[in-house]
């Protein structure tokens, strides 16, 4: 069971992208995938043109069937869309005892039917989060080629690291990867972030994995509601999404060998 939280504290990094163009490429190679938005902007269901009649927050805190909340995206793919109820679903919780445990009592009830569960969070320290860091335990963070986005993945590596310092005991969120998105390496500023992401991994100890390269074809994806995989099969940000897939899988079997993996690729 893989579960991994994508998260960023900055917006406009593809998260969203990553989280989506990721499940279709667990689910391509035939991993069952739940993939859950916690962001009360509900950008998993308007990119992908779903229609839900329940939300997470009518199965967080309204009591309605996981069944009744999940919606069907593709083959291998069911997503647990988002809306602005989500917000609500945090006050209300944020005055349940063992708040922070919320996802880890609901989701785990459910999740044998799957092989992976990838969980899209807002651009800020939100109660949602907090629960999906506890569950996942598995950080993954998208960074864009510009210099708030690489203070975003900063924080969202610190965030991980305070949730642990917090529990003291018996959890260990870890980010186990930085992924450059967005990557055009005609731009100077390109250079200056893969530098200084280079340096963030050797600080922290968290790899940087192989780049996702600027494609026109994401937000045209995006604008016609498919998948990437659907609207260009051949695309190069696909092609790269992709590769880190099975880098990510193979991370979860055998830690070792994605690391020498990723240094030979990077060399």
């Amino acid at each position: 069971m893989i579960r991994l939280v994508i998260s960023n504290q900055r917006g406009g990094v593809a998260k969203t992208t990553t989280a989506v163009t990721l499940a279709r490429s667990f689910a391509d190679i035939g991993r069952k995938v739940l993939l859950i938005d916690t962001d009360s902007q509900g950008s998993i269901r308007t990119i992908l043109g779903l229609k839900p009649e329940f939300h997470l927050a009518d199965f967080l805190i309204r009591n309605m069937a996981f069944r009744e909340c999940v919606v069907t995206a593709c083959p291998n793919v069911d997503v647990m869309c988002s809306n602005r109820d989500t917000t609500e679903a945090e006050v209300t919780l944020s005055n349940s005892p063992f708040r922070e445990l919320t996802f880890e009592r609901l989701f785990s009830e459910h999740e044998a039917a799957y092989d992976v569960v990838l969980i899209d969070v807002a651009p800020s320290i939100t109660l949602s989060q907090q629960c999906a860091m506890v569950y996942a335990q598995q950080v993954l963070v998208p960074v864009g080629m510009e210099t708030l986005s690489l203070q975003g993945a900063v924080a969202a590596v610190n965030a991980a690291e305070a949730l642990n310092r917090f529990f003291k005991k018996g959890l260990n969120v870890r980010t186990i990867g930085l992924l450059p998105v967005m990557v055009d390496r005609r731009l100077a500023m390109t250079s200056m972030v893969l530098d200084s992401l280079k340096q963030l991994s050797t600080d922290t100890g968290v790899r940087v994995l192989p780049v996702i390269r600027t494609d026109s074809a994401v937000p045209k994806a995006a604008r016609v509601k498919k998948f990437l995989a659907d609207f260009d099969p051949s695309s190069k940000a696909l092609v790269d999404y992709n590769e880190a897939a099975s880098l990510l899988l193979q991370s979860l079997d055998t830690p070792s060998d994605v690391d020498e993996a990723t240094e030979a690729k990077s060399a």
